[in-house]
C-alpha cells in the first residue's frame, strides 16, 4: 500500500438526486470539502447508505471518489456484503478501480461462530490484492469481532488492520491491547465521540460520519494531536462531541448527519431507507449545526 492511513477519514455520504438517483456532480462537491479540510475518504460505508446501493451505485461512487482525489489523500471503500462470494465479487471489481484498501463488514443477519467469522475474513484476503480492513458493528449486523480473533486474524499479511465501530471505549481499547504488539497492524476508531482517546491510546485513525458536517472541526482532533497539542486535541473532541450528543438526539446517524449537510446548503438528497423529518426537527438540525461548527 503506497499510502500510510492516518488522521481522519470521511465516511462520505453518497449524493443523491430530487429522484434518489446517485449524484455524481453533487458527490464531487463533498469530496472537494472534505479535501479540504485535510480528510482522505471512506466511501460505501454506513454513513454512505451501502446498504441500499446497488452494485453498479457501489461502484460508481467509488471511481467517483478515486478519480476526484486524484491521489490527494487515501480513498478506502467498503465492500461487505451479506456473503464472502460477493464481497470477494465486489471487492475486485473495486480493487481494480484502484483504491488504498477496503473495509470488508462482517456478515449479517445469520449469528456466526468466530471461527467462521475468520474463514470469511481469510478467504476475503486470500481471494483480493488490496489491503484489506476488518469492519466490526455488532450492533448493525448481530456479529462481533473478538479481540483474540482480530489477533489471530492480523497474521494474515493482506489484513492491515480493523475499523471499531462498537460504540464503547471498552471495545476499542481490547482490540489495541491485542493488537499493540503486532507491527503495521492498524487500529481505525468508528464512534465520534472516542476520537481523541483513540489517538492517544494509538489509533492511526478514525473514519468519522461527522466529518461530513464538522470537517474542519473534526481534522482538529487529529491536527492538534498530531501536533504535540494534546490539550488543544481534547478541547477540539469536546466541541464535537458536544454536536454529536445534541444531533443524535434528534435523529441518529445516517439519517441525521445526511440531514444536516442538505440543511447546510449542499444538495446532496435525502435518505433512501425510511427516515423523515418534520419541519421543527430540521430547525432544531441547524440550529445545532450553527452551534458547533464555524
Amino acid at each position: 500500500m503506497s499510502k500510510k492511513i492516518e488522521g481522519v477519514l470521511t465516511a462520505i455520504v453518497t449524493a443523491f438526486d430530487h429522484d434518489g438517483a446517485y449524484n455524481e456532480a453533487a458527490m464531487r462537491v463533498q469530496i472537494q470539502r472534505q479535501l479540504a479540510a485535510g480528510n482522505g475518504i471512506f466511501c460505501g460505508g454506513t454513513n454512505g447508505e451501502f446498504f441500499v446501493l446497488n452494485e453498479q451505485e457501489k461502484l460508481a461512487v467509488t471511481a467517483t471518489c478515486i478519480d476526484e482525489v486524484a491521489g490527494k489523500a487515501t480513498v478506502v471503500a467498503h465492500v461487505g456484503e451479506i456473503s464472502t462470494r460477493e464481497t470477494i465479487r465486489l471487492g475486485k471489481q473495486v480493487a481494480a478501480l484502484g483504491v488504498d484498501a477496503v473495509s470488508v463488514i462482517t456478515p449479517y443477519f445469520v449469528p456466526l461462530k468466530q471461527e467462521e467469522l475468520m474463514y470469511h475474513y481469510e478467504a476475503v484476503a486470500d481471494a483480493l490484492e488490496v489491503p484489506v480492513f476488518l469492519y466490526n458493528i455488532p450492533a448493525r449486523t448481530g456479529n462481533t469481532l473478538l479481540p483474540e480473533t482480530v489477533r489471530k486474524l492480523a497474521a494474515h499479511p493482506n489484513i492491515i488492520g480493523i475499523k471499531d465501530s462498537a460504540g464503547s471505549y471498552e471495545s476499542l481499547s481490547g482490540f489495541l491491547a491485542a493488537v499493540k504488539d503486532i507491527k503495521g497492524f492498524n487500529v481505525l476508531n468508528g464512534p465520534d465521540s472516542l476520537i481523541h482517546q483513540g489517538f492517544v491510546d494509538g489509533c492511526s485513525a478514525c473514519i468519522s460520519g461527522l466529518a461530513n458536517v464538522a470537517p474542519k472541526e473534526i481534522n482538529s482532533i487529529w491536527a492538534r494531536f498530531h501536533a504535540g497539542d494534546i490539550a488543544g486535541s481534547h478541547q477540539a473532541q469536546e466541541n464535537v462531541t458536544g454536536l454529536r450528543t445534541d444531533l443524535y438526539k434528534v435523529a441518529f446517524s445516517p439519517a441525521a448527519v445526511k440531514k444536516a449537510v442538505a440543511l447546510m446548503g449542499y444538495d446532496v438528497g435525502e435518505s433512501r431507507y425510511a427516515v423523515r423529518f418534520n419541519a421543527q426537527e430540521e430547525q432544531k438540525i441547524r440550529q445545532i449545526v450553527n452551534q458547533y461548527t464555524q
